[in-house]
């Protein structure tokens, strides 16, 4: 079982999202909250804007963690604490764009209609 310090960068995953902050579960026995306060300097409306749900994220331990309640109060604000950013890659276009999808369409709305309509005859 791991005790927590003030300071110190944790890993754990995001289990729950709240208007008020976010859940972390950071082993078997500690889980911690990163109030909305903690997650950046600026005004903050939707923490989910930040984090979802099963993101492995860091944070930084701000106070010692309760041996008690086995809770730990954490920040994101002023770290790096995604592990992976997104990097855009270019699309390429292919050659034949969007033809594909202009000649199937009307094949695939075609077949979804006789089949709703079967379904509703059955009913």
């Amino acid at each position: 079982m791991n005790q927590y310090k003030k300071g110190e960068i944790v890993t754990g995953c995001v289990t729950g999202i709240e208007k008020y902050g976010i859940f972390v579960s950071l082993d078997d026995y500690y889980s911690g909250l990163i109030h909305i306060s903690e997650i950046s300097d600026f005004f903050v409306k939707n923490p989910a804007d930040y984090v979802y749900i099963g993101e492995t994220i860091k944070a930084l331990v701000i106070d010692d963690s309760d041996i008690d309640s086995y809770h730990v109060k954490l920040s994101i604000k002023n770290i790096d604490y995604k592990f992976s950013k997104r990097r855009n890659r270019k699309i390429i276009e292919t050659p034949k764009g969007f033809s594909t999808l202009k000649r199937l369409l009307p094949v695939w709305i075609s077949q979804k209609t006789k089949e709703m309509q079967k379904n509703m005859q059955k009913n």
